[in-house]
């Protein structure tokens, strides 16, 4: 089976009590992320400061030896709060990302009104390691009959 990106942080950060109070307080928070087949895909909320905004994710395979960017791009319709964004992005990383020693770093960057905020994970970047699946163990083939018993009195 193909490896498979695991987080090193809880996944659905959006979940967690207190996420909006925390957008309010940063301006910007990752709220999911999932490993795909295509890469890392993810959602981040950002408060509504200005019309204009630019979200990204800057990312790195490689201990930030070398980075890249993948701009994030506006999920109409907005989340009912009234008072925030959400943006999805999808970090293609191909057949690198599997590999089982492969780490994936990154961090968000939202651009609005002329200032720039980061979601960094608390100064730690969002981390996932590159580990192999492990194959259904293989038994004997079982006759979907042979756990069944019927008893006539």
């Amino acid at each position: 089976p193909p490896p498979l990106l695991e987080p090193l942080f809880p996944p659905q950060p959006g979940a967690s009590p207190g996420f909006a109070e925390r957008v309010r307080q940063h301006k910007v928070r990752l709220e999911w992320v999932r490993a795909e087949p295509a890469g890392l895909r993810g959602a981040v909320r950002v408060l509504n400061l200005a019309y204009e905004k630019v979200v990204s994710v800057r990312y790195t395979l490689n201990g930030w030896a070398s980075c890249a960017e993948a701009a994030a791009t506006y999920q109409p319709p907005g989340p009912a709060d009234g008072i925030t964004d959400r943006f999805a992005f999808l970090l293609p990383l191909g057949a690198v990302a599997g590999a089982a020693e492969t780490t994936l770093e990154f961090a968000v960057r939202y651009r609005v009104a002329g200032a720039e905020y980061w979601d960094n994970n608390g100064g730690k970047n969002y981390r996932l390691r590159g580990r192999q699946r492990v194959p259904p163990a293989a038994g004997p083939p079982q006759d979907p009959d042979s756990s069944a018993w019927i008893h006539f009195i």
